[in-house]
Order: structure tokens, then C-alpha cells, then sequence
């Protein structure tokens, strides 16, 4: 892939969002356990994320066919860029507990703007990479997020040891301030505006596109069973694995983490390597990918063994990611770029709608039947993707 610019500036604006929209997380999340003392008050900030971005994704198609995309991606950064200034200087008042509902309506409003953003995002992608190189891009966009995941999360809770919460925040809007500016430097990408479509039309585009195109109906199907199956990996189901099936520490769960997302960096990194060959075998690699992925889960959940959970955890984050790429690389190229958007949004609702109600279902089935069977289960569930 040859030095592209804007691919660049894409890269660079949106890594320094993820990691402010790491670090403003453990910052709120902080504040928010300071405010209540209860473990519960805080677990409604995945909550509230997950629900928004579903509310977003909704709405987004709304947008996507009256604004420029690039205005689309940069107005969102400088929205949550605003709402975190106000949140800083709302907290720098003194912060009591009848600030909480103030504190989840910004973490609200900034999640509905980064549900907005990212099938934006990956819209941009192949506007801005020549068709021949998307594979190689994917890996590297998907090796920047992952690594900033694995080492903001790391060192996220740490600066808490240098900054206070209210400090962390302000570091955060610096970083939004700074990737608003770069993501204005992006070139425009052609749009068509269709300004006479109802809005009915408007929200269901993508899934129209999505029914009429037979790839795209096999990857829902895909994506339907493996967000349902991945809902086991949520970090409530990992600790009980941890403490009732490994009976170890729970550093191990860390660990277990820490070696899922180094998967999914390695995995990257083949693709990026090796971009050629995997992008004249995508088929195989998704094929392979989703086999391996499953029997890894499987057996991940029959271990007692510490060490060999955490390999376990590697390997399914590597073909994981070895499936993922080859994938979006598939669905970038089976529609026109100008529907790309759309069917990202609808991607979007699906994966966060079908994820948060899985989650509440896999923890009453852990509770139920006992964290190894629905390991084991959802392992062998994966298999018919």
C-alpha cells in the first residue's frame, strides 16, 4: 500500500479519539464509583454505551444521504469534543451525587456521536485506499485500534495515579480537540444527496441493500451467530470462568484480556504481511478463520488450566482477526461505496442490538447452567457460521 494521505490523516485522527474515548471511560467510571460506591452505577456505563450506539445507528441513515461524510465524521468529533468540555467544567464545580444523571446523559450524547461516526469511518476506508490494497489497510487500521485497546486499558487506570478524574478529563477533550483537527484535513469524498427520499426510505436503505445482495445476507447471518456466541466474552462472564472453572486468581482474568487483544494485534499483522494472499483467499481465510475460532472456544471452555487458557485466548484472537479482516474487506466490496454507509449503519444496529441482549441472557445462562456449558455450547454454536 503506497503513502496515502488521507488514509493517514483518517488513521491518526481517529486513534487519538479511541484512546481519549478509553481514558475518558475509566475516568467516569472513577468518578462515577466515587459518587455512589456501587459496582452497579458503574456497570450502567457499558449499558448506556451500547444502548446509545444502537439508538444511533438507527438514526444515522438519517444523515448520511443530507451531509458530507467527512462533515458527518468531523462535526461528531468536535460534538463529543463540546460535551466533554462541559462535563470538565460541570465537574470542576464540585461534583455530588446529583451530578450522576448529568454525568450519563453526556456519556449518552457521546456515544450516540461515536455510533454516528464509525460506519462512517469505515465507509472512508475504501474512498480513500485503492481497491487492490483494502485488505492491507484493514490490517493496519485494525492493528492501531487493537494496540491503543491493549495499552490504553493497560495504562488507563494508572494515570488515575498521576491525574485526578476530573484532571483525566481534561487531558481527554485535549485529545479530542487535537483529532477534530486533524480529521478536518481529510478530503472530501463525492456524495450524492437524495434529499426527496422519505425518511422511511431513508433508514431501511441499508437493510434494501443488504436483502438484494446475497453476500451481505450470508454475512448477517455470520455476524448474527458469532455476536451471540462472542457475547460470552464479556469481562462479568470471564471473571466467573476465572474463579469457578480455572479456580485461579483474578489476575488470570487480566491476563486471559491482555492475551485476546495481543490475538487480535498478531492477527492484524498477518494480514497486513501477507495482504496479497489473503485477499485472493478470502473465502478460505473466513472459512478457516470461524472453524478454528470455534474449536478454540470449545476446548477453552473443558481446560483448568491457567496457561492454557491464556494460549486458548491468543489463538482465538489471532483467527479471529484472520476471519474478521478478509470479511470486511468482502463486504467493502460487494456494494457500491455510496451505499457503503448505509449498510454499515445497519451492520451497526444489528451487531449492538443482538450483543446487548445477548449479554443479558448469557449472564443468567452462566448463572443457570455453569460457565464451562456455555463456553462449550456457544463453541460449538460458532461452528454454524
Amino acid at each position: 500500500m503506497k503513502s496515502n494521505r488521507n488514509f493517514l490523516y483518517l488513521l491518526v485522527g481517529q486513534s487519538l479519539a479511541n484512546i481519549g474515548d478509553v481514558l475518558y471511560i475509566v475516568g467516569v467510571i472513577s468518578i462515577i464509583y466515587s459518587l455512589t460506591e456501587s459496582a452497579t452505577a458503574s456497570a450502567f456505563v457499558p449499558f448506556t454505551i451500547t444502548f446509545s450506539m444502537f439508538v444511533s445507528s438507527v438514526l444515522t441513515p438519517l444523515l448520511i444521504d443530507k451531509f458530507n461524510l467527512k462533515h458527518l465524521l468531523v462535526d461528531s468529533q468536535i460534538g463529543k469534543t463540546i460535551f466533554l468540555f462541559g462535563l470538565g467544567i460541570h465537574l470542576m464545580i464540585g461534583f455530588d451525587a446529583n451530578k450522576l444523571i448529568f454525568i450519563f446523559v453526556v456519556i449518552y450524547l457521546i456515544a450516540f456521536l461515536d455510533g454516528c461516526a464509525n460506519p462512517i469511518r469505515q465507509t472512508l476506508i475504501p474512498n480513500y485506499v485503492a481497491e487492490d490494497s483494502l485488505v492491507k489497510a484493514n490490517g493496519v487500521a485494525e492493528t492501531v485500534t487493537q494496540s491503543i485497546q491493549i495499552g490504553t486499558s493497560f495504562f488507563g487506570s494508572m494515570l488515575l495515579v498521576v491525574f485526578d478524574p476530573n484532571e483525566l478529563i481534561w487531558l481527554v477533550t485535549m485529545l479530542f480537540v487535537f483529532s477534530s483537527i486533524i480529521l478536518g484535513l481529510l478530503k472530501n469524498v463525492e456524495h450524492k444527496e437524495e434529499t426527496d427520499e422519505k425518511k422511511w426510505t431513508q433508514l431501511t436503505k441499508g437493510w434494501k441493500t443488504i436483502k438484494r445482495t446475497p453476500l451481505l445476507k450470508t454475512v448477517v447471518r455470520m455476524d448474527i451467530v458469532e455476536t451471540i456466541a462472542g457475547s460470552v466474552w464479556i469481562a462479568a462472564i470471564i471473571l466467573v470462568y476465572v474463579e469457578q472453572a480455572l479456580k485461579a486468581q483474578e489476575y488470570w482474568w487480566g491476563f486471559i484480556n491482555a492475551a485476546f487483544f495481543i490475538g487480535l494485534v498478531l492477527g492484524s499483522l498477518l494480514c497486513i504481511k501477507f495482504s496479497l494472499f489473503v485477499d485472493k483467499k478470502r473465502h478460505v481465510f473466513i472459512i478457516i478463520g470461524a472453524s478454528l475460532t470455534s474449536i478454540f472456544t470449545v476446548v477453552f471452555g473443558l481446560t483448568s488450566l491457567p496457561v492454557i487458557a491464556v494460549i486458548l485466548s491468543a489463538l482465538i484472537g489471532i483467527f479471529g482477526q484472520l476471519k474478521n479482516i478478509p470479511q470486511q474487506t468482502l463486504v467493502q466490496k460487494s456494494v457500491p461505496k455510496e451505499q457503503l454507509a448505509t449498510v454499515y449503519t445497519s451492520l451497526g444496529t444489528l451487531g449492538t442490538g443482538t450483543f446487548g441482549i445477548a449479554a443479558l441472557v448469557m449472564g443468567v445462562l452462566s448463572d443457570y447452567l455453569g460457565v464451562r456449558s456455555i463456553f462449550v455450547f456457544f463453541g460449538y454454536f460458532t461452528c454454524t457460521s
